[in-house]
């Protein structure tokens, strides 16, 4: 359910709001089928507005810094809960090899869908099936053919939330002890006390949503918290992006209005080795 939620905002930004676009994506809409339908009415709720601009900005963001992993040397790009993101298709880099990495029923699914939509897939794309009863992320990257002595830029989009600490944790020590020039991107959600008293009742009944979709928010975080949790781990320099850094970068100069909440749920990272 997150993963066709999160999808049909970037196929909607494509459909609905002006040029130039946050995230150009040819293929947020085919991926999602012919049964898709961008609802003006729906999506012109301005909640239903700034989650769409959350959507699109935590990814141009991820992009913006793989980007920067790239023309840096960078040539393995991992995609943790990769759910229907849509980048190794549109993938710019002739050099970059990207791992998907998901649980093996969603990928089936995923590649169902482009399977219909008729979307290549390109050579430049592993999939990573992971199996948690069985397998590590590291032995299952491992077995797709990552080089570990070779930097890694990492993206971790909608996952955080639905985590263990421990789980958490042990995904950030992988990624610190990349080689140097390694990365990731990735968001979280705001423990309640770092809330305004008007965002608390939004955020739980967001999460009330989510519980009953069978999908619970588990893992919450202050901003000076994750600051230590990243360089407890080792990451050298660290970027925590809120809603108003966000509007900054990729809302400001919109002539539709398009632009996320004065106050945000939530914050986007990138941190790096």
């Amino acid at each position: 359910m997150t993963a066709m939620g999160v999808a049909s905002r970037r196929a909607a930004h494509q459909l609905l709001d002006e040029e130039p676009k946050v995230l150009a994506d040819p293929i947020a809409v085919p991926i999602l089928g012919p049964e898709f339908f961008a609802d003006p009415v729906r999506h012109a709720d301005p909640r239903s507005r700034a989650f769409r601009a959350w959507m699109v900005a935590r990814s141009r963001f991820t992009e913006d810094n793989l980007a920067t992993a790239v023309e840096a040397g960078v040539e393995q790009y991992v995609v943790l809960g990769a759910g229907l993101d849509t980048f190794a298709y549109r993938n710019p880099y002739s050099g970059l090899r990207v791992f998907e990495v998901d649980v093996p029923h969603m990928q089936e699914w995923k590649r169902g869908k482009l399977a219909a939509a008729e979307i290549h897939v390109p050579d430049s794309l592993i999939y990573v099936a992971l199996d948690f009863v069985h397998q590590t992320l590291a032995s299952a990257l491992a077995d797709a053919g990552l080089d570990f002595k070779q930097p890694v830029f990492f993206s971790w989009l909608g996952v955080i939330p639905y985590l263990t600490l421990t789980a958490f944790r042990s995904t950030l020590d992988l990624i610190a002890a990349m080689p140097d020039g390694s990365g990731l991107a990735f968001d979280y959600s705001l423990a309640y006390d770092e809330l305004s008293p008007r965002l608390i009742p939004v955020a739980k009944s967001l999460a009330a949503r989510v519980a009953a979709a069978g999908e619970p928010f588990q893992l919450f975080f202050r901003t000076e918290q994750m600051d230590n949790e990243l360089r407890s781990a080792g990451f050298q320099r660290i970027q925590q992006l809120d809603s108003h850094d966000l509007n900054e970068l990729f809302f400001n100069e919109r002539k539709d209005g398009l632009r996320l909440a004065d106050e945000g749920l939530g914050k986007l990272v990138a941190a790096w080795v």
